[in-house]
């Protein structure tokens, strides 16, 4: 296209343009700029002499990330987490927004909506506290229900290992399963009710109608959302985890997010601790590009 009309149609469609200026001036400062900073990964970065005067090191920091003793424990932590995220929360906001959606009362499926979206807005402290003050051996209210429903002891939630992930796992849900159901919702408003009108017509059932007309109308929608959860899949998020760790429970709830943030902001280790965070990301384009990959050869149009 010549430069002339270029600018034309950047002139006829300024307003669209300047809308869309605050999203791509936010992706340019918060997601370009710090690419730069990668280089660190790769330097034994020392504050005081900057980055670019800083000694280069190669690979040494991913050497020493992958030969360290605790490796396995963490990424043996992040995968399982991981997994529960993809394999137990992600299928349930696709079954809430499946069960919003079949509600009839307009009444009733506003009050559930707003119900189970409040949580989201609610910060991770609040939430753990909310956990420590059902949970705590001492005062937790599921605790003195077991007490004096069988009148056996209190189980240690808070600081048992085989509690911390399913405990994970239930805030999640809780947080933010109903923020995960809007984008289905959307999804769902957009199905052909005349291809409803058309099975039942034919004798079709509610589960069939949902099987044969509701679930591929969004099927797309569902491998796109999932192709971009992978993405994130070693990111768990630093702030929940944190909170629900202690010494007891550690050793089954480190991961790559709470490691960084103990070897890189604590103890003052930048380069390396930037070296962890580049080879989470390397994983997640891996895992994006392998699982558009199989989409497109399924049929499905993919990410890209």
């Amino acid at each position: 296209m010549p430069l002339r009309q270029r600018w034309k149609e950047i002139v006829t469609y300024r307003w669209l343009y300047l809308f869309m200026l605050p999203g791509l001036i936010y992706f340019l400062v918060f997601k370009y700029v710090p690419l730069w900073g990668l280089l660190m990964a790769f330097k034994n970065y020392q504050p005081y002499i900057g980055l670019m005067e800083s000694d280069w090191v190669g690979f040494d920091h991913f050497t020493r990330f992958f030969t360290m003793p605790d490796f396995w424990m963490l990424f043996k932590n992040t995968l399982i987490l991981g997994l529960y995220n993809i394999v137990i929360f992600f299928p349930i906001t696709i079954v809430l927004a499946l069960l919003l959606n079949e509600a009839r009362k307009e009444v009733f499926k506003r009050f559930v909506q707003t119900l189970v979206y409040v949580p989201h807005f609610l910060s991770w402290v609040v939430i753990v506290g909310i956990s420590y003050v059902l949970l705590s051996t001492t005062d937790g209210i599921v605790n003195h229900m077991i007490v004096s429903a069988s009148g056996g002891q209190a189980v240690e939630f808070l600081t048992s290992t085989d509690w911390f992930r399913p405990l994970i796992v239930l805030q999640m849900i809780w947080k933010d399963a109903g923020w995960g159901t809007i984008i289905f919702l959307a999804a769902l408003a957009g199905v052909n009710l005349q291809l409803y009108e058309a099975a039942r017509m034919d004798g079709a059932n509610r589960f069939q109608l949902l099987w044969h007309i509701t679930l591929p109308s969004i099927r797309s929608i569902i491998v796109i959302l999932f192709i971009l959860r992978l993405g994130s899949f070693l990111d768990l998020g630093f702030e929940q985890i944190f909170l629900m760790l202690n010494p007891i429970n550690r050793e089954v709830g480190e991961v790559f997010d709470t490691y960084v943030y103990r070897v890189g902001l604590v103890q003052g280790q930048f380069s390396y601790s930037t070296a962890v965070g580049l080879f989470k990301s390397v994983v997640g384009l891996i895992l994006v590009v392998i699982a558009n990959q199989i989409a497109k050869w399924f049929g499905e149009e993919g990410i890209y």
